[in-house]
């Protein structure tokens, strides 16, 4: 369904309109059963994990390692959850809240994850509809696909679609109005530097070949506060910096931070 049009450009000759089309998505959940993912404990080193400060629950696993540009192997582990997989390096479970659980208690946590788990999950396509040849150019050359949709409700759609960074550097005010969620996957996509109050920003690293939400600008004393939002650190080149969880948990964390620290505006960025 169409949950948001807006104008974004009217020909001065003829009045046709260009819309910015916001369009929810419903896909169904196909979560992971709690025998499947016991099932993983027949590798000897796989560990059934809980959280502390969450409360979730993850089997761990090893994952392929990764060279490091001078040389060394960087150990590396996947986590497993009901709807989603990440991988990080090992050394990092250190600064998380993930701690090894026996059966019982891992079962009592994914099972009630997945009572929680809705039907279905909802995401937000971005459509540029009507006139689009005055502003074609004007549109992101990285993706020119034509797209025909038609809605639950019968209307249909022909239009480009666009990124979550187009539409908020295209809609942006001087304080853009986003969610927690919005800003984890704005941010996740690579193309947007989201700025906040106390002169901090939230942008996407690589860091050892895995894209991380970094945040930077944050001053010494605060470092505290928001490790426990659910910020992690590490020292790379003798310099701290501090990471936001790039799965589902890192909403959270972003929700708590942008209660106090709210975004204060969007800067466009041309790489990763």
């Amino acid at each position: 369904r169409v949950t948001d049009a807006r104008v974004i450009y009217t020909h001065p000759g003829s009045g046709a309109e260009t819309q910015l089309l916001s369009i929810a998505q419903k896909q169904r959940n196909t979560p992971l059963s709690l025998a499947d993912a016991l099932d993983w404990l027949d590798d000897p080193k796989a560990r059934l994990l809980f959280n502390s400060r969450s409360g979730r629950s993850a089997v761990q696993v090893t994952a392929t390692s990764l060279m490091l540009d001078d040389g060394t192997i960087e150990p590396r582990l996947r986590l497993i959850r009901p709807l989603e997989a990440s991988t990080v390096p090992a050394r990092m479970m250190e600064d998380t809240h993930w701690l090894e659980a026996d059966r019982a208690a891992f079962t009592a946590a994914w099972t009630a994850e997945l009572a929680e788990v809705p039907e279905f999950s909802e995401t937000t396509l971005h459509i540029v509809a009507g006139l689009l040849l005055p502003i074609w150019k004007q549109l992101p050359q990285d993706e020119t696909r034509v797209y025909r949709l038609q809605t639950d409700d019968g209307q249909r759609i022909i239009g480009r679609r666009v990124s979550p960074s187009w539409v908020a550097t295209t809609l942006t005010a001087d304080a853009p109005k986003l969610t927690a969620a919005q800003v984890h996957a704005l941010v996740l996509e690579g193309k947007t530097v989201v700025r906040l109050a106390e002169g901090m920003e939230l942008h996407r690293s690589r860091v050892m070949g895995v894209n991380r939400i970094e945040l930077s600008g944050f001053l010494g004393a605060a470092k505290d506060r928001l490790k426990a939002d659910g910020f992690f650190s590490e020292i790379i080149a003798w310099k701290l910096r501090l990471f936001c969880p790039a799965d589902s948990s890192g909403i959270a964390v972003l929700d708590r931070l942008l209660a106090r620290c709210p975004v204060t505006g969007l800067h466009a960025r041309g790489g990763c």
